[in-house]
């Protein structure tokens, strides 16, 4: 591991160097496009080795700077829709006021849609890009992100908070460029204020080497880009919430931020039990190399959405200094403490070619949770052709967790067996990384090398403690008297993985609008994970049984070195790039079994080709197709060749035969959006075809003892592929006050497995559909009822049973301004199901009245009711080869709650003027 490590981390060392002075003088401006017309709300920054401050021009298109400490400073201006502007400028000696001579911003080129409202661009299309201006968006005082989101054309946000835009989940969140504590989606979007923003980007994001070199490989990531009003960039804006309602339910939420000259600090703390989290820790920061991220699906928002309920205890940091135009850092800090109890339910039928086993459960289990994340990021760029950057990246949890649940098992309707599961464990898991890269532009023509590097190590240690106490029954004769068994478990788990990887690429242009790159890519895993576990009668003696009492160590390594190449063209109207990579393996180490050792050595070889298709139509048509392949090596628990019946309820045999799967990947996206006519339109289809794909096949047996028995082994099989597609039609009139929007999709899926060695079929279609309607003349008013329908087909060949779920929901949602500082709103849906074993159709009842108060409406007094009816639910179902599994889970049910905010922002030395009308808003307003 040493040699790896080491051999990364020589390729990339450096130093830093900063220096400051001072001195004070004036600088202003005028601003103008080639056909001399006003540029209003541009970016203008000016920076020296002293300075670094931002403006935006004025509607007359001037902007001006005080204070200037620098001799020597350079002028760098960005507008949507124009190329960005840089020169440099100097103070003569003795002069204190300098005005710059008006200059000429020169239209971009890429830009493909814009739409005008009093000489400011609104909406911009992009490439990769869907800029909105919020000047234009009826929002009340008070207003959120997560507010302004929803009246974004395409946008969307659920009622947990979950934001998609065109179709695809945003993954990120970033802050003027720079990701806000991690990349946190509901972080930024439920916390911070919608009133410091100047424009939101939807982005595709490729990854720090597409931003640098516009060489674009892999898939993108949706992300969100925050850009703060340059107007806001000095002052603070803060807010404190406390609530108490039935129940004992209580909120007490507060946060700061704070911007001046190139600093933000921002710090976010949280209390409550109403299931609103503050965090998510499965996102990571970007990070200097690419990794999977995410915007985490953990539910949550002001009226509660995950399973159970949470008290959370949560705390955060963000701080961003931009020292100079050359070096800059940001970073987070987030600490969250939960206690989760959740009450579940489930009734499982297995369906045999001779019987009917029935399996119901009950079960409680508490979760205490401590999470820490710490991320920092570098970014350097010591001359205008060298970009370098690092991160390093900390993170540890500790969770116990205590369980009970209770079997019951019926064959043919009669009882066969029951089983009582108590456990408790403890886990921690620490985690430590780094990254890297470094971009040196080699010409103007676009000559570029690139290079990056990560570090990553990983554990996870556990101690669980378990009883099981079955008794077994007779299911030909139940009146006989049930035997009664019981084992005791002590379990210890201590898994360490390393991983460390280095890419370099090389650019070289050889035409106009083409380049060729090459690059290669080394990658390794190491892995050390150990499993051992102990077995007690109820005496205290042990219980020699190798099904309980069992020793697992598997001490191996998995390493690629991928070597590619590939053409990329690019013109105003046509993007393409083809090309192909080789990727060898080596997948070695060895496996102990109760004292035996087997050594493992595998070897691959896999050959993906690349291919990418874009092509610009006009100024409002686009078309994109790309093209992917990628291999997915089958892990060690699949290859290994022995039988692991460590769990003996799951027993897994590995098939050392085994080739990689290789999955094709084909997306198809076309945007036909009209901003200036209010129409948006655009549709995304994505096929996937699976060659050799690893499949199961399952092997079901009843055990007196044990209940249901799986024993898994593994296999190739072709067919496997699946279809999905998006489609979001929206339109708009009188200046957004009436807005339709229709969306939807398909999808199926064709899933191989094997039951008994017999082919299954999972046949799957998909069908879901929504419309919506709002009528938002001002901020004063809004309402919006809305449709959405679901239907899922399920179809398995294996006993060719068919299974249809479908679900009905109208919905209603608005608020109105009874008085200037009086409002009502509300929020309402009624869900009809079908197809499940449970029979709920839940009619869910939010709604608020709250009351503006103090000077400038800074403080806010809201009453509150969730679910008025008490009728929420959480049921689901899940559909395999002979098994049907119907769930439920406690969720958070009807309460009232008493909220007091206080809201205070001081920008540019004076406090942020309310609207002309005098029709204060609310918070966020209540969402199922």
């Amino acid at each position: 591991m040493l040699k790896h490590c080491s051999s990364i981390f020589i390729l990339f060392c450096f130093t830093i160097l900063t220096t400051f002075g001072q001195t004070n003088k004036t600088v202003q401006g005028f601003l103008r496009d080639k056909k001399s017309r006003v540029v209003a709300g541009a970016s203008v920054t000016l920076v020296s080795d002293k300075d670094s401050v931002s403006t935006s021009s004025s509607m007359a298109g001037l902007y001006s700077f005080n204070n200037i400490k620098g001799e020597k400073f350079r002028i760098k201006v960005s507008s949507i829709g124009y190329e960005p502007f840089e020169n440099e400028y100097t103070f003569t000696t003795g002069q204190s006021n300098l005005t710059i001579p008006s200059f000429e911003l020169i239209p971009m080129s890429t830009m493909l849609e814009e739409v005008v409202v009093d000489g400011v661009p609104t909406v911009v299309v992009k490439t990769d890009t869907l800029e909105y201006t919020t000047r234009n968006l009826k929002l009340r005082d008070g207003a959120l992100v997560e507010d302004a989101l929803k009246k974004l054309e395409g946008v969307e946000v659920d009622k947990d908070g979950t934001v998609t835009a065109q179709g695809e989940q945003i993954k990120r969140i970033r802050i003027n460029g720079k990701d806000f504590f991690g990349g946190d989606v509901k972080t930024a979007t439920q916390n911070l204020p919608a009133d410091i923003i100047e424009k939101i980007q939807v982005i595709d994001d490729y990854g720090d080497m597409a931003n640098l070199t516009g060489n674009k490989t892999g898939d993108a990531e949706k992300i969100l880009n925050i850009q703060i009003d340059p107007e806001k960039n000095n002052g603070y804006t803060t807010m404190l919430r406390m609530g108490y309602g039935t129940d004992d339910r209580y909120q007490a939420t507060g946060m700061f931020m704070k911007m001046k000259e190139g600093m933000q600090i921002s710090a976010i703390g949280n209390l409550n039990n109403i299931n609103a989290p503050l965090f998510d820790f499965n996102t990571q920061g970007g990070g200097a190399r690419r990794r999977q991220g995410g915007g985490g699906s953990r539910g949550g928002g002001m009226f509660g959405g995950s399973n159970g309920i949470t008290n959370t205890r949560s705390f955060g940091l963000n701080y961003r200094q931009d020292f100079n135009d050359k070096v800059t850092v940001y970073g987070s800090y987030s600490f969250s403490h939960d206690d989760n109890d959740v009450i579940s339910s489930s009734l499982n039928k297995f369906t045999y070619p001779d019987s009917v086993l029935n399996r119901n459960t009950e079960s409680t289990t508490n979760t205490i949770g401590n999470s820490h994340r710490l991320e920092a990021n570098l970014e350097w760029k010591p001359t205008q052709n060298d970009y370098i950057k690092i991160t390093p990246q900390l993170s540890y949890g500790r969770t116990t967790t205590d369980g009970y649940s209770y079997n019951e098992n019926l064959l043919n309707d009669v009882l066969y067996n029951t089983e009582a599961n108590t456990s408790n464990s403890i886990a921690k898991n620490p985690n430590l990384g780094f990254s890297g890269l470094y971009n040196r532009k080699l010409n103007d023509k676009g000559r570029n090398i690139f290079f990056n590097m990560n570090i990553n190590s990983s554990g996870t240690k556990q101690d669980q403690d378990r009883i099981i106490e079955t008794l077994v029954g007779d299911p030909n004769n139940a009146n006989m008297t049930m035997d009664s068994l019981y084992r005791k478990t002590l379990l210890e788990l201590d898994n360490k993985s390393w991983n460390g990887g280095a890419s370099l690429s090389y650019i070289e242009p050889v035409s106009q609008f083409g380049k060729i790159e090459v690059s290669y890519d080394y990658n390794v895993n190491t892995y050390d994970n150990n499993r051992t576990q102990e077995a007690f009668n109820e005496d205290g003696s042990s219980l020699e049984d190798d099904i309980y009492t069992f020793e697992r160590v598997y001490d191996y390594s998995f390493s690629t070195h991928r070597f590619g190449a590939n053409y990329n063209f690019n013109n105003d109207k046509i993007k393409y790039a083809i090309g192909a990579s080789v990727q060898p393996s080596i997948l070695d180490g060895e496996a102990q079994v109760d004292g035996n050792t087997i050594n493992i050595n595998r070897k691959g070889f896999n050959f993906i080709p690349i291919a990418r298709f874009e092509y610009k139509f006009n100024r409002q048509k686009n078309l994109q197709i790309n093209y992917s392949g990628n291999s997915n090596e089958p892990s060690i628990t699949q290859i290994q060749p022995f039988t692991d019946n460590s769990n003996p309820t799951s027993i897994v045999t590995g098939n050392p035969d085994l080739a990689a799967e290789f999955r094709h990947n084909l997306r198809f996206r076309y945007n036909a959006s009209d901003f200036q006519k209010g129409k948006t339109f655009f549709v995304m289809l994505n096929g996937t075809l699976t060659q050799d794909k690893i499949v199961s096949n399952n092997l079901r047996a009843r055990d007196p003892e044990l209940g249901i028995i799986q024993e898994i082994n593994y296999l190739n099989e072709d067919g496997a592929f699946s279809l999905n597609s998006f489609y979001h039609y929206g339109r708009s009139f009188k200046s957004k006050t009436y807005n339709l929007n229709f969306m939807g999709g398909i999808g199926y899926n064709n899933n191989p497995s094997y039951t008994d060695g017999e082919l299954n079929l999972a046949k799957n279609w998909t069908l879901n559909q929504g419309v919506m309607f709002r009528y938002n003349p001002s901020e004063n008013l809004e309402i919006g009822p809305g449709f959405r329908y679901s239907l899922n087909h399920n179809n398995n060949t294996l006993n060719n049973r068919t299974v249809v779920m479908q679900s009905y929901a109208p919905t209603l949602i608005g608020s109105v301004n009874i008085s200037p500082t009086l409002i009502f709103g509300a929020d309402l849906s009624k869900t009809f199901n079908d197809g499940n074993a449970y029979s709920e159709n839940p009619f869910i009842i939010n709604t608020y009245v709250e009351k503006k108060f103090l000077k400038a409406n800074r403080a806010t007094l809201r009453l509150q009711a969730y679910d008025l009816l008490n009728e929420q639910t959480n049921i689901s179902r899940t559909i395999n080869d002979i098994q049907i599994t119907d769930s439920r889970t406690n969720r958070l049910g009807r309460y009232f709650i008493l909220m007091f905010t206080y809201k205070l922002s001081k920008f540019a030395g004076g406090v942020a003027p309310q609207e002309d009308s005098g029709f204060p808003g609310g918070m966020r307003r209540p969402r199922m």
